[in-house]
């Protein structure tokens, strides 16, 4: 991949969790991180296929990118053990420090307002 990583993340909200192209993320993880990032990336989507996700801001200090996201779904699919409700979350704060090797995520952490998502969907945590 040959553009900066704030472009890269920009391009892996809306190429893979937008518009759910999972076959991409081998253009965008260490082949390490393709399953984790799978295994976390396509239970979401099936959850709420039509999430939206916008950056909010990044950051970047050269070999890492800090990344603030909002995030908004309709609940089509099992989450987290619970029925799809058709409910709408919407603008739920989402905040991930990307570390990047050769130009690729090598290592995501991340925190997600999972509470702010349950109370929008009438959820229990």
């Amino acid at each position: 991949m040959n553009m900066s990583h704030e472009a890269a993340i920009i391009k892996l909200v809306d190429e893979v969790l937008v518009g759910g192209d999972l076959a991409a993320l081998e253009r965008f993880y260490v082949p390490r991180m393709v399953p984790v990032a799978r295994r976390w990336i396509e239970p979401f989507r099936v959850s709420f296929p039509d999430v939206r996700m916008s950056v909010v801001q990044l950051i970047s200090d050269g070999s890492s990118v800090a990344a603030r996201f909002r995030c908004s779904g309709t609940h089509l699919g099992t989450w987290r053990g619970h029925a799809p409700t058709g409910r709408h979350f919407n603008n739920v704060d989402e905040v991930y420090f990307f570390t990047f090797e050769d130009g690729l995520i090598a290592r995501a952490w991340g925190l997600e307002d999972s509470l702010a998502r349950f109370q929008q969907l009438g959820l229990t945590p």
